[in-house]
């Protein structure tokens, strides 16, 4: 099983991690500043999510201060397997996933599970779609 993206074998899994994403005639530094600017429409935020300057940490926590659109809540699941999926189309990307093989893929964080808490407990939506994409994938 995979279950952390921050040690140095599989941290490319990370949202965090450096690959240009191209969203609506946007490119992003990674797949955490793509998703965080779906977050809403306003044009200075999306600028601001492209600045390839700024950490995606630092634009997941920028992300806290703006007004979300309205349908987030509903449509954000499915951002984030778009964005993930323009990810794991690329190389070395997509090599490197289809060599998971069917390895469990679950991280510990909001999208994922508590593992410090309970490590089967949560809805490991980020290992879910990431495993889902490499099913599509083969």
């Amino acid at each position: 099983m995979i279950d952390c993206f921050t040690k140095e074998e599989y941290r490319w899994l990370s949202n965090m991690y450096p690959v240009v994403i191209n969203v609506k005639g946007h490119e992003y530094p990674s797949v955490e500043h793509a998703y965080q600017a779906q977050k809403s429409s306003e044009p200075s935020w999306i600028k601001l999510c492209t600045t390839k300057n700024i950490s995606s940490k630092q634009i997941k926590i920028y992300s806290k201060t703006i007004e979300l659109r309205k349908d987030w809540e509903e449509v954000k699941l499915l951002v984030m397997e778009h964005c993930l999926k323009l990810k794991f189309t690329q190389e070395p990307f997509k090599t490197a996933l289809l060599l998971t093989g069917n390895q469990n893929i679950q991280e510990g964080n909001y999208w994922c599970v508590d593992l410090k808490v309970n490590p089967n407990v949560g809805e490991n939506h980020l290992g879910r779609l990431i495993m889902k994409i490499r099913e599509e994938l083969k």
